[in-house]
């Protein structure tokens, strides 16, 4: 296995702790690595799909009372 050294900020050092805690890791570089293969994982995951979502508001029910009769309403 190969070495790699890394110089981390405060910051980064913080959350590393947190990510051991929650996670139970003891090792600090067991718990870069884990760190390292998730942010892998989720940037080679496809982009997200959000077509599915379009038209979705036309399908929601109309207000009953609204306040405006038409756009026209709104600008006198």
């Amino acid at each position: 296995m190969r070495q790699l050294n890394l110089n981390i900020t405060e910051d980064f050092a913080d959350d590393l702790q947190r990510l051991m805690k929650r996670k139970g890791i003891k090792n600090k570089s067991e718990a870069i690595r884990l760190a390292v293969r998730e942010a892998a994982a989720l940037a080679a995951a496809p982009a997200s799909d959000y077509r599915g979502w379009l038209g979705m508001a036309l399908k929601a029910p109309l207000k009953p009372k609204p306040r405006f009769r038409g756009e026209d309403d709104l600008w006198s």
